[in-house]
């Protein structure tokens, strides 16, 4: 037998999906997330599974792992002391930012802290032209200057970003050569080689998170390969932002590329769970013990954008501009919000009901978990509405205390409020409710997108208790709840194929753009692919390259990223090309204009390792399935209904072809199902229960 690791750091547990190669059964094994050391977490997350799953470290032909480390360090303000190196004049871009603003009538409101403070950001003398052509040649003196500056005061990373650097590379590549000849110890990132792009503040802005975050992407990712392979299992792979995978050593040539790792798992596998049941178009529902997470898929393609911002406030808002670093790499289109289980309630000065952005995580966790928490969470008002077994979780691994939660809800919420306990629970619930529905509108509707046209693939620990009325805020008619839902992240992980995105621009009118050109640019990144794709040993006839453009049309300030059809490049295929950009347009903002030229600002290259397929719909077909216990049920709170009595099932007794229409509550060992009156649940022999509204069966 062989096998596949899938190891995903969550906000409360650390799950890893154990899949048997032949057989295509899959187990998930939940352990509690280690904050103070999560490769200590993944190493004893790992021995636990492999025990449990009686997996032989020899026969795991994969382990794959998404890692928190890169936000975690952007989040908190705990990277590395950086150095930054720029042309003369341009010491604050990183200071001056962009014009947006989150809040546009806050005028007192302060963007994130800058990555690399003043004292540390060292100018050298040179200039090129807007055209790339040298103007005043570099100063050497000056980057020895920059060396001793960096020896003197405990710098751990240099990143390097000059002017019209993406246009002509000569200076910055010198300026690598003598840090790296000077300073072997320390990582040096080149704007040039981490992003060719135009944009002086976004390519200052990547750089310098990559190295602000790359000595501890480097320390970790070391000690957990290090770790791991000493108890027989293969090196790990990383899971990016772009939903694939990628070796340890291109990770730490590229640290941006491990943002938003778990997220892009979860995206990836509910891509597969529509394809494989045959609704390639869906909005993946990821609902955790932190955040809530949605992305749309549409005739089973992943949307990535080079839109993003991680910071304080920039990861739950993403819709946002200015609350954020932007990072210029590829990165999966969904939305964030602070609406996980472990959220917390409570009340603003003005006696507003909020919930979040603050999480009780893993530790001390929700009240009712009785670990030392002592302000109401989702999870307690879920507990307190009968949506979860009021005595244990995780099939009863984690003891529940339904009494402490309505305490909590009573003393915090319903009290101040002047309201009693359920109603306190279901208004925090509401809350939640409110901003969940906000991220799916951004993917769909915001995104030129009927959400009617799509089904809601729901996962997560939390996500198949809420996903039915979320789907009936937007109408959706199908929810698609997956086999492991509770550890789908993970199972994401072990469906991802090796990846790796590649940009350069080509600022150009597009009618004026030579083939021969614009060939000769996609060829070198092609040639840079190719090299990356041979270091990974993947064989050559599993190598994928896909091409992309931005496009926009003239006076605009940002582009739309189009796919660009493969084989030679003729005028045929720049025209093609202009004529997506058109529909693209039209699909995004309701409107085009066909009579306008394009401007080709971007090249895009993704580089693609195919890695051997997996089949869910073996997944879980032969397992025995548990007698259903006669009679179980209890009281459970609906918006239409109020208490109402429901029929409580284990999730392994709904044999394929079962029909049970709501109120109706299925528990398993890592999620519960509430299915709620007007809705019809429907389960396969592959585990996946279908939940259709009223009309749509």
């Amino acid at each position: 037998m062989s096998w596949r690791i899938g190891v995903d750091i969550g906000g409360t547990f650390t799950d890893v999906v154990v899949v048997d190669e032949a057989g295509g059964a899959i187990d998930v094994v939940k352990v509690p997330t280690t904050p103070r050391d999560f490769a200590r977490g993944v190493v004893d997350a790992l021995a636990t599974a492999l025990g449990r799953c009686a997996v032989a470290p020899d026969r795991v032909t994969l382990l794959a792992h998404a890692t928190t480390v890169v936000t975690n360090a952007l989040l908190e303000g705990k990277g590395a002391r950086a150095a930054l190196i720029t042309t003369r004049g341009c010491r604050d871009v990183l200071e001056l930012r962009r014009s947006a603003r989150a809040s546009l009538y806050d005028l007192f409101q302060d963007g994130p802290a800058v990555l690399v403070p003043r004292h540390l950001r060292l100018e050298v003398t040179e200039r090129l032209d807007a055209q790339g052509a040298i103007v005043e040649p570099l100063r050497l003196t000056d980057v020895d200057d920059a060396i001793d500056f960096i020896k003197r005061h405990d710098v751990e990373a240099v990143a390097v970003c000059l002017l019209f650097s993406f246009l002509n590379d000569a200076h910055e590549r010198l300026i690598g050569v003598r840090l790296r000849e000077a300073l072997p110890h320390l990582p040096v990132f080149l704007s040039s080689e981490i992003l060719p792009e135009i944009r002086e503040f976004e390519r200052t802005s990547t750089t310098a998170v990559c190295a602000y975050v790359g000595p501890l992407l480097a320390s970790y990712l070391q000690r957990l390969e290090s770790a791991v392979t000493a108890m027989g299992l293969p090196a790990p792979w990383v899971m990016g932002s772009s939903g694939g995978v990628f070796t340890v050593a291109e990770g730490l040539r590229m640290p941006a590329m491990a943002v938003e790792s778990g997220p892009a798992a979860g995206v990836i596998a509910a891509a597969l769970a529509g394809r494989q049941l045959g609704f390639p178009s869906v909005i993946s529902f990821d609902m955790g013990g932190t955040t809530a997470k949605a992305s749309l898929i549409e005739r089973g393609e992943v949307r990535t954008t080079s839109e993003y911002e991680v910071g304080p406030s920039g990861n739950v808002r993403r819709w946002l501009q200015g609350t954020g670093h932007p990072i210029r790499v590829p990165v999966i289109d969904l939305t964030e919000v602070s609406a996980g289980g472990g959220s917390i309630a409570w009340i603003d000065p003005g006696g507003a009901l909020r919930v979040g952005p603050e999480s009780a995580g893993a530790e001390p966790g929700p009240v009712c978990y009785g670990q030392g928490g002592d302000r109401p969470t989702v999870t307690d008002a879920d507990l307190v509405l009968g949506y979860l077994n009021p005595e244990a979780l995780l099939g009863g691994a984690l003891p529940v205390d339904v009494d402490r939660a309505r305490k909590a809800i009573e003393t915090a919420i319903a009290r101040p409020l002047g309201l009693g306990v359920l109603e306190a629970a279901a208004g925090i619930v509401d809350v939640v409710y409110a901003g969940m529905a906000a991220a799916l509108r951004v993917v769909s509707v915001e995104r030129g997108y009927d959400p009617r046209e799509f089904s809601l693939v729901a996962f997560g620990g939390a996500g198949p208790v809420h996903a039915a009325r979320l789907a009936r805020e937007l109408e959706i008619p199908t929810v698609i709840e997956p086999p492991i839902p509770g550890g789908f992240s993970a199972l994401g992980l072990v469906a991802s194929d090796l990846r790796r995105d590649y940009a350069k621009t080509f600022l150009a009118p597009l009618a004026a753009a030579g083939p021969d050109a614009v060939s000769s640019a996609y060829g070198a990144l092609e040639a840079s692919a190719r090299a990356m794709l041979r270091r990974a040993g993947v064989p050559e006839d599993r190598w994928e390259i896909a091409r992309s453009a931005d496009l926009r049309y003239p006076r605009q300030a940002y582009e739309l990223t189009v796919p660009l059809a493969a084989g030679p490049i003729t005028r045929e295929t720049l025209a093609r090309l202009a004529a997506d950009f058109h529909d693209r347009h039209r699909t995004t903002y309701g409107h085009a204009s066909p009579g306008e030229p394009v401007q080709l600002v971007n090249l895009r290259l993704s580089a693609i390792g195919r890695l051997d397929r997996l089949d869910l719909s073996r997944a879980l077909g032969g397992r025995p399935r548990t007698p259903a216990a006669p009679g179980a049920s209890r009281d459970a709170y609906f918006e239409e209904t109020g208490l109402t009595r429901c029929a409580v099932l284990a999730r392994d007794t709904l044999g394929p072809g079962s029909e049970r229409a709501g109120p109706v509550i299925i528990e398993a060992p890592d999620t519960t199902i509430v299915v709620p009156p007007g809705w019809r649940l429907r389960a396969d022999a592959r585990g996946f229960v279908t939940l259709e509204a009223a009309g749509h069966a």
